[in-house]
């Protein structure tokens, strides 16, 4: 398991995962990852489960997500559910959310110098336009550009935002977190990410956590 105070170890190593996606574990960390399996999402956010990290806690479940338009994929990401029934110092809690955003941007946004700020109040927003309780908020935001050369001469320069964070869910009930909720603000980060408009009422439908290809390679 990770030491790290501020949860970078944690977002980092969730690129590593090497456990398989399941529901074993104590009854608080069952209930919170069969309502993550439940969760209602709008249609325009591909979800499944993926393999989770078995070094950061005893109990980790991980699902990753794609945002569609037709046939171009926007934004994708991936978001691990950690849980230690023993509590963790750095959390400040038994659970703990560790994401990874990542999207193409439009040369305009990427030179916008307030990017960075930006970026981190979609997230934290996302988080407060449902009214879910949250504490020990961390992350980084990064902004890349790729100029290609020679044989790849034809390619037009790219740039990508980058969102890395991890937060711990306040415990209600039984000491569980509403995971659905938060992971329904999490989809809406990464639709915003995606440049879509923000979900309507009737804008959701249920996940069934189909098999899918992977993130689209950066």
């Amino acid at each position: 398991m990770s030491d790290s105070a501020d949860g970078t170890d944690d977002v980092k190593d969730t690129e590593e995962a090497d456990g398989h996606p399941g529901a074993s574990g104590p009854p608080a960390f069952r209930t919170a990852v069969e309502a993550l399996r439940g969760s209602r999402l709008r249609p325009q956010v591909e979800v499944e489960p993926t393999p989770a990290p078995q070094r950061l806690a005893p109990y980790a479940y991980a699902v990753e997500a794609v945002v569609v338009d037709g046939e171009q994929e926007l934004a994708d990401g991936r978001l691990v559910l950690l849980h230690d029934p023993a509590g963790h110092d750095a959390w400040r809690g038994t659970f703990r959310l560790v994401t990874l955003v990542r999207a193409e941007l439009e040369p305009e946004m990427a030179a916008d110098p307030l990017l960075p700020e930006v970026c981190w109040s979609w997230l934290t927003g996302a988080l407060a336009a449902r009214g879910l309780g949250y504490g020990e908020p961390s992350g980084t935001i990064t902004r890349a550009s790729s100029h290609y050369f020679g044989g790849l001469a034809e390619r037009p320069a790219a740039s990508q935002i980058e969102i890395r964070a991890s937060w711990t869910p306040r415990e209600g009930l039984g000491g569980v977190p509403d995971t659905a909720a938060h992971l329904a603000s999490w989809c809406d980060l990464l639709a915003q990410v995606a440049g879509l408009p923000p979900a309507g009422p009737g804008d959701a439908s249920v996940v069934t956590l189909p098999q899918r290809r992977g993130p689209q390679s950066r």
